[in-house]
Order: structure tokens, then sequence, then C-alpha cells
């Protein structure tokens, strides 16, 4: 089955040639690669074997990129595969586990080399991960029975041998052994495989195909020079990181809003044989959406006090936690709004050039960039000055609307978007009153005067309830007036109950005792109230 064996390290094949070391690497390299630990596990339940070689291949090749490596080969160990305790801590280790354990422990890098029998992998490799990966000390149950990774910042590498086309393995038959391992095992304790490598079919090939098989896992261990993810999964890590700061869940209701009056404004004009004006639309949102960008930014970047403070963080509060957790540095996210402002005033010189009104939408673009960025960002800092909430009410709704307008030829007298923006200004606020009450008591301890610190939670939920059938007041009327009633039709259908809804939940909050604790119900409910005041229109003007 396999090459004649010739010696303990490689089958009879030619030691692969390793003609680089740690001295060739630059001093940083070097530096790095020298203080990750790398512990490569040979699962195949004989020696010598071709896991074993590629297992030592692997190994040698992070040597020669400067790592410090160990090899632990299963066939070698003592030690009783099967969990006989009902609990596998009640099962003592025996020396060779225990030793095992040690070295995963201190390793930062894994690498499991087996053989992917029926699919999966050997009995002893499962009965190894059995024994040492033991509650307490690989995972741990929660107070709330949910399980947490305790591995969390350790990587691994999965190399596999199989006896069919990698492609049926994956694709046939799902790969089963390598969604076992990668997710329900090392996933489960909090480990991130960051590659897997098949090699075969394993029975079929030649002197020079295990060869080449070598000389790919020599080259996979001394890839570890430059870190345990390949450079698709770092630059898609990177993609991720700034998709989590850039918090797209904030993006809709501007477009909804801003779409809104760009349709009633080209509506207004239909007379005159003049529709929407695409590229003025798709400009005058690129500057929304940048101008989006750079604000969210700033508010990482300086709420960054508030924010390492948080407990109460979620998917609306919080900030993105991409400084929080060292995803990426104040410095990137300076530049992060540096490249948006720029991006958003390429986009503002397109459409200011043909507008009509320049004067008018001057104002809104200056209005826009100056209460958007000002929000967190020192001189103005509104929002630490209680001023907050009344800026995101008026930048979503007038500023936003009249931009639209204006940008397709709308003049700026005309009702439709002052109109329009009074039930969205009122139902905007009840979500962004709302969402200080998880930060309540990171913004006072970090000198913020936000209207929850103002007037603490239960002032911040009675502000959100006024401020809700503020908005409903304001649309019964709207939706029967001659300017708003095609954008509006229907509009009270989906307002009135959620209105009513928000309501309920709103009061359900009061009587049980305004906390600080996370709101999520509470949240999207008032997220959702607001969305009517742009969605119905939208649909109704499309």
């Amino acid at each position: 089955m396999l090459a004649p064996h010739a010696g303990p390290r490689y089958l009879g094949l030619p030691r692969p040639t390793i003609d680089m070391d740690a001295s060739t690497l630059p001093p940083a390299v070097a530096h790095a690669a020298a203080a990750t630990k790398v512990l490569v596990v040979s699962g195949h339940p004989r020696s010598p074997s071709l896991c074993g070689s590629l297992a030592r291949a692997y190994a040698d090749g992070a040597r020669a990129a400067g790592l410090e490596v160990a090899l632990l080969d299963l066939a070698e160990l003592d030690f009783d595969p099967d969990v006989r305790t009902i609990s596998p801590r009640e099962q003592a280790l025996e020396p060779d586990l225990a030793h095992a354990w040690r070295k995963i422990d201190a390793a930062d890098h894994l690498v499991f080399v087996y053989p992917a029998w029926w699919g999966v992998g050997p009995a002893r490799l499962k009965g190894f991960l059995d024994r040492v990966l033991l509650p307490s000390i690989a995972f741990r149950e929660m107070s709330d029975g949910a399980f947490e990774g305790l591995m969390q910042r350790k990587t691994a590498h999965l190399l596999t041998t199989i006896d069919m086309p990698g492609w049926v393995y994956r694709f046939i038959y799902r790969a089963p052994g390598h969604n076992a391992m990668s997710r329900s095992t090392l996933g489960f304790c909090g480990v991130t495989t960051t590659r897997i490598v098949s090699f075969g079919p394993v029975r079929s090939s030649t002197i020079d195909e295990r060869h080449r098989w070598l000389e790919r896992a020599r080259d996979l261990g001394f890839s570890l020079r430059k870190g345990p993810h390949t450079a698709t999964a770092v630059a898609a890590r990177r993609l991720f990181v700034w998709l989590r700061a850039l918090r797209l869940q904030f993006y809709a209701m501007p477009w909804v809003v801003y779409t809104v009056a760009a349709l009633g404004a080209a509506g207004a004009s239909a007379s005159t044989g003049s529709g929407l004006d695409l590229p003025a639309y798709l400009a005058g949102y690129g500057l929304l959406f940048f101008a989006e960008a750079a604000t969210v930014f700033a508010n990482d970047r300086f709420d960054l006090a508030s924010d390492r403070l948080n407990t109460n963080h979620g998917p609306f509060t919080g900030g993105s936690r991409v400084l929080v957790d060292g995803s990426l540095s104040p410095r990137s996210l300076e530049i992060g709004i540096v490249v948006a402002l720029m991006v958003a005033l390429a986009c503002a010189g397109f459409v200011l050039g043909q507008v009509a009104d320049l004067a008018a939408a001057s104002l809104m673009l200056a209005s826009i960039l100056v209460l958007g960025i000002g929000y967190t960002t020192p001189p103005l800092r509104l929002c630490w000055r209680g001023l907050g909430e009344l800026t995101v009410g008026l930048t979503h709704s007038v500023c936003v609307a009249l931009w639209g307008w204006l940008l397709q030829g709308g003049p700026w007298q005309h009702a439709f978007p002052w109109l329009l923006a009074v039930p969205l200004f009122f139902g905007i606020l009840p979500a962004i009153t709302l969402s200080a009450i998880p930060d309540l008591d990171a913004d006072r301890a970090a000198g913020k005067r936000t209207l929850a610190v103002r007037f603490g939670a239960r002032g911040a939920l009675w502000i959100a309830l006024a401020s809700t059938l503020a908005a409903v007041v304001a649309a019964v009327p709207l939706a029967q007036s001659d300017t708003l009633r095609p954008a509006y039709a229907n509009l009270l259908v989906f307002v009135l109950p959620h209105a009513l809804l928000l309501t309920v939940l709103i009061g359900r909050q009061l009587a049980r005792g305004a906390s600080c604790a996370r709101i999520d119900g509470l949240m999207f409910a008032a997220l959702g109230f607001v969305i009517w005041f742009g969605a119905v229109p939208l649909v109704n003007l499309l």
C-alpha cells in the first residue's frame, strides 16, 4: 500500500529540502514567528505511516520558519481511548495524556494530520480527543445553559489523507470528517480552523505524487511565517472587520427616506416630461452613504471611553466594538473617516454642479456633514451635550428628505419634503432614545449627557412613549392631506397597530421598573415602528 519503508521519517521518500530558515526571514517576521508555538499531532494509529511523514514534513517547514514546534505521535502514546466514567473529568489522565494536554495548552497553533477513514478519522484520534478535551479546561457550560470554548486564541490546520478524489469527498460526501473536526470538536472549544488540506487518493498514488505531498506539507508549515491564515482569509477578515465598523444596519432608513423624497420630486416634475435623474440620484445617495460611514467611524473613535465600559452592548448599542476588541486601531478608523469624507465630497461635487437650487442644496450638504460628524467628534460632540437624539432625528428626516428632493429639481419651498419629515422625526426619537438605556451606566461614567443620562432610564422611556404618540398625531392628518395622500395611502393601517404595540411594550418596561439592561426586543419594536414611515411611501410612489 505504501512505499517500502527505508527510514523512520519519510517512508523511503526523499526528505523535502528545507532551503529557508529563520535567519533568512526579515527581523520583524522572524520575531513574530519565534513567538508562536506549534503542536503537530499525528493521528494515525500506526507508526511509521504516510500521515506521520506528512506531520514531520509540516513540522520541519514550521521550524525552518523559525517557530517553536512540538510533535505528538498518537501511535506512541499509552492511554485508554474510551471514557469509562459518567463524566470524562472523573477519569484520571494517564501520564502520556497529561503530557499531551500540557502541549496542547501551551501551543498557539495546532496541526492534526490523520487519515479520513470512513470519511471521518481513526478511532484512536477520536478517543484521544474524548479524553483530553475536558470540560472546564477546553470548554465550559454557562449559567444559561450555553457553552463557551476556552481555547479561543488558538488556530488549527487539518491535513488529511483520503482514498478518493478531493472533490468527491467535499461535494458528494460533504466532507464529514472536516466538519466534525473543525466545527463540532475544535470549533466547539473555541479553536479557529484556518486551513484544511486533503491528500489523495492515497492507494493509487505514485512515489512522485507522495513526494509532492510532502513538499506541500513542508510549505504549509513554512507558510506559518506569515501567520496561520491564508492570504484570502486575511483579506476576508479585514473586509469583515470593516463591514462591522460600517454598521450597515443603520443605512436602510436614510436610503428609504432619500428615495421617497427623490421619487416625490420626480413625480411632481413629471408633467414637464422629466423623470428621475438617475446619475444625480446615485451620486446623492453616495454622499449620504459615505457621510454615514464617516459618522459611524467617528462614533467608534470618539466614543471609545464609553464603549470600553459598556457591558450591555448589542447590535444597535455600544458601537461596533472594532476598537474595543482590537480588530482595528484608532489610526485605521481615523484614516477611514478621512477617506469616507473624501468620497462623500466627491459625490457631492458631482451633483452640486447640476442642481437647480445651489444655495439650498449646499446648506443641506453642510448640515448633513457637520451634524453627522459633529455627533461625537470634538469640538461639537453633540451627543455628549444632550443633543444627540435631536441631531439624529433632524439629519435622518429633514436633511435627508430635502437632500433627495432638491437633487431632483424640487423647490425647497414645496411642502412635500417638510411634511414628510415631521412624522419621521418623531418616529425616529423612540429608537434613538431607547438605544441609550443599555449604554446609560457607561455613558454616565464616561461623562456623556444623553437623554437617558439626564433623565434616567425611566425618563427615557417616557420620552420614547411621548415621541411615539407624537408621530401618530402628526401622521393622522397628514395622511389625509392633498400633499401626502398619494405617499401615505394605507400608512395608518400599519402605523396605528404598531404604535399600540410599542406603547404596550414601553408601558410594561415602565411597570417592571426601568433598568439599564439590554432591551433588544423593545429596540426592534421601536426600529420597526419608524420603518413604516418610509417603507409605505416608498411602495406607494414606485
